[in-house]
């Protein structure tokens, strides 16, 4: 009964990956038929390249970054919508329908808000001011900006997330709670939060490696730019590999990002995963 589901797994996952960090060890060009073994000689240039610690500082601002808000957000989100309200309905719809567009449809649609000429943004500020903004070629902006709309896109997945978890809490701690003076701050803490870590736990994993691998968004509304200033490890992987023709130095890049992913999300897995017994 396993081994379709086992030959589906070695085929598209176990294959590619080792075939990877082969890759990474040649100075293949991608197209090529042959390729020569230069051994860690991409990883020593890894270690040498002079972009790699932004790089490297702008994927962990996509992954965490969007990860705290999400799940700030969410909660908020879900907390309100649990309430009895007329417009529930239609609220959690609103707010859970851009996870259901393409992340690549969804840059495009906030570039036209941000972008230099003619952006909604800029038409704004022109009312007030002679000069527009150029925020998506700032590097002190565009990074945060790529994380907002991440977040932006992905927060429903949170919100109906913690909503199922808030529907499983059984009414009656909260009744006990508050006949023993609990104040509605002391309910949320000593209640909700311990009875939501499961969905707290799911949430923030599955937001921090959608947001470590962040490349539709980045691609949409800077591609990178300006030079390396808002490149992920994702993106700059892409890059080297169809624009430089660089497959071997792309391939060690994607083990890099391989590593730092599994260390951050299981990590945080574990710890959230003692909390949940914890508590």
């Amino acid at each position: 009964m396993y081994l379709p589901a086992l030959l589906l797994f070695i085929v598209f996952i176990f294959y590619p990956f080792f075939k990877g960090l082969q890759i990474s060890f040649t100075n293949w060009d991608g197209f090529s038929q042959t390729y020569d073994w230069i051994g860690l000689d991409n990883y020593k240039r890894m270690l040498h390249d002079p972009n790699i610690g932004t790089i490297i500082k702008n994927t962990l601002i996509y992954g965490i970054g969007s990860t705290l808000f999400q799940n700030i957000i969410g909660l908020a989100y879900a907390l309100l919508l649990n309430q009895e309200m007329k417009t529930r309905g239609i609220t959690r719809t609103i707010i859970y329908l851009p996870v259901i567009i393409s992340p690549l449809i969804m840059g495009y649609i906030w570039y036209f808000f941000f972008q230099y000429d003619g952006g909604a943004l800029n038409d704004i500020i022109l009312l007030f001011r002679n000069t527009p903004l150029n925020i998506l070629a700032d590097p002190q902006w565009n990074v945060w900006i790529i994380m907002f709309v991440n977040t932006y896109q992905y927060l429903g997945i949170a919100m109906v997330i913690y909503l199922a978890g808030l529907q499983t809490i059984p009414r009656d701690f909260y009744e006990a709670a508050q006949i023993d003076g609990a104040s509605s701050w002391q309910r949320f803490k000593h209640v909700t939060l311990p009875m939501l870590m499961p969905s707290i736990t799911i949430n923030i994993v599955l937001n921090l490696v959608g947001g470590l691998k962040l490349f539709d968004v980045i691609i949409s509304l800077t591609k990178g730019g300006p030079g390396y200033a808002s490149q992920s490890l994702s993106t700059v992987m892409y890059k080297y590999y169809f624009a430089s023709m660089d497959a071997g130095y792309a391939a060690a890049l994607g083990n890099l990002m391989f590593v730092l992913i599994s260390v951050i999300s299981i990590t945080a897995l574990i710890y959230l995963r003692r909390k949940e017994i914890a508590g």
